[in-house]
């Protein structure tokens, strides 16, 4: 990535700043064809050694050493990730704009310190975006100013910034991000936090005024190589300074901290749900005890299913240490919350179609348990080139729950369909005729033949792309939605 800015560090003034060591050598060596490539490096062409600053993370750390091996004369400024913040939040009597600054450059670093949002960072298998929309939504009601980034993008009151990528963008986007959010005056930061980012210190030099604990299952296990260590990563999140709030209930959850907060159901915990239900949406009495401080409440919510009743209770806790209001006031707001797109949205009724985001067993389990009481179909696939070994889980989870499954392509990249077809059938038992079971390569059609077949008294479930509007196959990005594929469906017929 390569950032256009007016840079300011240690009283040195730099054009752009960059974690891409290719724009280093290609000016370091012109014979490399700087003006064929894009127009960002094509704007450097003019620029020298010294003009630009080089991040240092962890994964261009061996190709930083390679280079400055390669090219020992040449000086290179270096800035390593966990500094950045030095530039976002410059001492005061360092924070003027650099004199003779192009006037075409925007400053990255901060000329105002009063307005410094407070980061609150999210982490769990699942239940991340929809606890950090929740936490936003209720916040904008408040009348705060809050910046939002995560698997659906970033945005700064409810406005959209930038496009869904990553659910945590490199560390020098986060602090892009970050100085958008201070230019506007953020309140709030509200940010998801994966394990991959952790682990690749993408979150190196922020500092975190709450951190939040969804859950710890399984996912990602072919980068983590083994679930222990992907539990390891989840929990390193929450050393270190700030508030966390973590789930009381999440077995997997470990913290040393004593002044960490909790929220749950079946555990004793700091905000908890003392009664509820979940038949027709969310209805809970809910009780906050800290110190002397005990209130309580009743959370109706027109969302579906315990896994939200979690997400919810994650959000309240949150909202309540960040903002002191009382608990009923933060419960009538988030009660105005209607859900996340692709997050157990309802696309149709009579009969419901349901689009979600869930791609591992347990994200699989909390849909189905919403709807145990009635009969189920599915239609899911799983990514290619990712972790293998929750296939045959996810396709375990789906015969236990749904009487038709349709199994069919999710992402599958460069992997076979076939070949991830087959690894999700080995988790089912074929055997076993309380399932109807189909199999289709083409997602579209797989839809459409479950929509053709369904009951009024079924409900539909189609699972793992959530509000994606693509589909990648090989090295092919197109355009898939599965919630257009089923208002087409019955546009047509009608």
């Amino acid at each position: 990535m390569i950032i256009l800015k007016n840079i300011n560090y240690k009283s040195r003034f730099y054009k752009a700043i960059t974690d891409d060591t290719r724009v280093i050598e290609a000016i370091l060596d012109k014979s490399k064809g700087i003006e064929s490539r894009s127009k960002i490096l094509k704007a450097l062409r003019d620029c020298t050694i010294d003009s630009i600053l080089l991040v240092k993370n962890k994964q261009n750390a061996p190709h930083i050493e390679r280079m400055l091996a390669q090219t020992m004369a040449a000086k290179v400024h270096i800035i390593e990730s966990n500094k950045l913040n030095e530039i976002l939040y410059p001492p005061q009597d360092n924070a003027q704009p650099t004199p003779n600054a192009p006037s075409s450059y925007g400053a990255l670093s901060l000329h105002n310190a009063a307005f410094l949002p407070r980061i609150v960072g999210i982490t769990g298998t699942n239940g991340k975006t929809t606890t950090a929309a929740m936490i936003c939504s209720v916040l904008l009601e408040m009348g705060f100013s809050v910046g939002l980034l995560g698997t659906r993008g970033f945005f700064i009151n409810g406005r959209e910034m930038k496009p869904k990528g990553l659910t945590t963008p490199s560390v020098l986007e986060i602090y892009e991000n970050l100085s958008i959010a201070i230019e506007q005056k953020c309140d709030f930061f509200i940010m998801e936090v994966s394990s991959h980012a952790i682990v690749q210190e993408r979150i190196d030099g922020l500092t975190f005024d709450l951190k939040i604990l969804t859950n710890i299952t399984s996912d990602h296990l072919d980068y983590h190589k083994n679930l222990a260590e992907y539990r390891r990563v989840k929990n390193s999140f929450f050393l270190g300074s700030g508030t966390k709030l973590i789930n009381a209930d999440e077995p997997y959850a470990h913290c040393d901290d004593k002044e960490a907060i909790y929220y749950g159901i079946t555990h004793n915990a700091h905000l908890k749900a003392k009664d509820y239900t979940l038949e027709n949406g969310i209805s809970a009495h809910i009780q906050w005890t800290k110190g002397q401080d005990i209130e309580s409440s009743t959370l109706d919510m027109h969302l579906y299913g315990k896994h939200n009743l979690y997400n919810a209770l994650a959000a309240l806790a949150a909202l309540k240490i960040l903002t002191h209001k009382s608990l009923d006031s933060i419960t009538k707001l988030l009660a105005r919350f209607s859900g996340v797109s692709g997050r157990m949205e309802v696309v149709h009724t009579k009969p419901i179609v349901i689009v979600d985001f869930a791609h591992t067993y347990d994200g699989m389990y909390q849909i189905f348990e919403s709807f145990k009481h009635q009969k189920i179909a599915v239609v899911f696939g799983a990514g290619g080139d990712r972790d293998k070994s929750k296939r045959p889980q996810m396709g375990l989870c789906a015969q236990n729950f749904a009487h038709k499954i349709y199994i069919t392509s999710d992402n599958p990249r460069t992997e076979s369909p076939q070949a991830i077809i087959a690894d999700i059938l080995s988790g089912i038992d074929t055997r076993n005729e309380n399932a109807q079971i189909f199999t289709h390569i083409n997602r579209k059609a797989a839809i459409h033949q479950a929509l053709s077949e369904l009951k009024d008294d079924e409900v539909l479930l189609i699972l793992g792309k959530g509000d994606e509007d693509y589909q990648i196959i090989g090295d092919k990005k197109i355009h898939f939605d599965d919630r257009e594929v089923v208002r087409e469906y019955f546009t047509k017929q009608a």
